[in-house]
């Protein structure tokens, strides 16, 4: 059902394909499970991207009203796809009665795992960007060198933990749980920004 490595290289290779065809998602996958998997990795491609616009020289107010807006709205679905693999890796255990109620518990769940995994693609990726510009100015590749190795080096281990709690429940001898992030920031209910506001409109 799970593995690091096969999520790490559909990571690596949506990212590069989406950097060829930004508007064609190309979520197809043989599986469900990576169906799911590649879902979230496009909602941080996106953020990634969006984020980037706000940081543009010479961005207007609006502009930048615009991008915030679109970067919580795209924060807010990157979380849930999160939740909505742990909740699908549940559901597959479940007829198996785990994850094990007695088992240590694991800190964080396996679909917060995958999101740290895709951040980190992403940065392997533009970083590697970096390293071969043409165009950097000099120590501009081998500073770029040395981040790449220290983001690789991070993604295995990341993985490598990733795989062991995936065997460990397996084994009933870790459990994990679906932690809620319960974002308020989009809430009219729970921002008082927006409901203060709300109250504050003279009527039509």
């Amino acid at each position: 059902m799970l593995s690091a490595s096969e999520i790490v290289n559909v990571h690596d290779q949506l990212v590069a394909s989406w950097h060829l065809a930004p508007d064609n998602p190309d979520t197809e996958s043989p599986s469900l499970w990576l169906l799911a998997v590649s879902r979230q990795h496009r909602a941080n491609f996106d953020l990634w991207h969006i984020e980037d616009e706000a940081r543009a020289p010479g961005v207007t107010d609006a502009e930048l009203a615009d991008v915030k807006h679109r970067i919580d709205k795209t924060n807010q679905l990157r979380n849930d796809l999160a939740e909505q693999l742990d909740c699908a890796l549940l559901a597959w255990l479940e007829p198996q009665a785990l994850p094990n109620p007695n088992a240590p518990l694991n800190s964080e769940s396996p679909g917060l795992i995958v999101d740290r995994l895709s951040i980190l693609a992403l940065k392997i990726y533009h970083t590697r960007e970096e390293a071969e510009r043409k165009d950097a100015p000099p120590g501009h590749a081998s500073r770029n060198r040395d981040r790449l190795a220290i983001l690789e080096n991070q993604r295995a281990d990341l993985a490598g933990c990733l795989d062991a709690l995936w065997r460990e429940t397996l084994a009933g001898a870790r459990q994990f749980k679906l932690y809620r992030q319960l974002k308020m920031y989009n809430d009219p209910a729970l921002n008082p920004a927006i409901y203060r506001n709300f109250r504050a409109q003279p009527p039509t």
